[in-house]
């Protein structure tokens, strides 16, 4: 037996990176993904212009820390969403409403690139709605179901010569049988 086959009755496992990267996808489609790392690159953007170097920061004195606030209320939020998705409608609201505060309060929203960021992650966090989980055995089911060529065909009148009628070609539109006559 070579190092890459596997042995008899044994199904060869997937490398380690392909599961991860599997398990990564089902993790991601099952909460609004997009919209809270949007919302964590908003509060990070908005959140980061105050605090660039100290003496900017000292020159801005108390006007600094709302930004910082909004940024940091909005990174929880991008988070919050990812760890109980249920929350999406009113995490992307609040995202919204912060982003728009941000444009007022917050060297107008991170130059407007934090607020932006905010509406749109908001906007993908309110809309996103949950898919139902299909199990793998109802997907199986469900195409067995729709593949005609286990099905067995309709049997027809034996032909005037004695043997068996020729099978009838499919109409336009009807799936093809491709099992032996």
């Amino acid at each position: 037996m070579s190092p890459g086959t596997a042995p008899a009755g044994r199904a060869r496992r997937r490398p380690l990176p392909l599961r991860l990267w599997t398990r990564l996808r089902s993790w991601r489609r099952r909460r609004p993904f997009t919209g809270g790392l949007l919302a964590i690159l908003s509060g990070a953007w908005i959140c980061a212009l105050p605090l660039a170097p100290v003496t900017v920061m000292i020159a801005q004195g108390i006007a600094g820390v709302p930004s910082v606030l909004m940024g940091v209320f909005l990174m929880a939020l991008g988070m919050i969403v990812w760890a109980q998705p249920r929350q999406a409608t009113i995490a992307g609201v609040l995202t919204v409403l912060i982003g728009l505060a941000a444009l007022v309060m917050s060297n107008l929203g991170g130059f407007v690139v934090g607020s932006l960021l905010a509406f749109a992650g908001g906007g993908l966090m309110f809309a996103w709605r949950p898919t139902p989980r299909v199990r793998r055995r109802d997907r199986r089911r469900a195409a067995r179901a729709a593949d005609p060529v286990g099905a067995p065909a309709p049997r027809s009148a034996p032909a005037e010569g004695g043997g068996p009628a020729p099978r009838p070609g499919p109409r336009p539109g009807e799936p093809v049988d491709r099992r032996p006559p």
